[in-house]
């Protein structure tokens, strides 16, 4: 498996492209697959793992409002695309909407998958989390994580 690490700052084009990092894009010769995230992102999942998560997702409970309302968001917001000779993903309206991409977007790796933000709403996120830092680390004590 590939692991992704860092923050890296990209411009979208006209059409939707966005370039996947250099440094990843080995990972995604296969395909990779783009969703729905939480916190106003889209995820970027190897196809392989993807499958792995699509396979969790579609064992959850059923009769669980959360349990379909996640399925839902992330499975039918899902949509498999190719990195084109340039390193790029074009986007589908939809996700980009979703997401409010605008023309700066920021590219951060998180271990077993992407995030893709607008590089506004990303500062921002950064910025709150930063500065609540300590009751973060202070909750991941809690669950065994030093």
């Amino acid at each position: 498996m590939s692991m992704f690490i860092g923050e890296y700052q990209h411009t979208m084009d006209e059409k939707g492209r966005v370039a996947i990092p250099g440094s990843f894009r080995a990972a995604f010769r296969a395909g990779l697959v783009v969703t729905r995230g939480i916190d106003a992102c889209l995820f970027v999942y190897t196809r392989k793992r993807w499958e792995a998560l699509a396979r969790q997702l579609a064992n959850l409970p059923m009769n669980q409002a959360h349990s379909r309302a996640f399925a839902r968001l992330m499975l039918a917001g899902a949509m498999e695309l190719r990195l084109d000779s340039q390193g790029r993903i074009l986007l589908p309206e939809y996700l980009r909407t979703f997401a409010t991409l605008t023309r700066e977007t920021v590219v951060a790796g998180l271990y077993d998958r992407l995030e893709l933000w607008d590089k506004t709403a990303w500062e921002t996120y950064k910025r709150a989390t930063e500065k609540d830092s300590a009751s973060i680390a202070e909750q991941l004590g809690n669950l065994g994580i030093a």
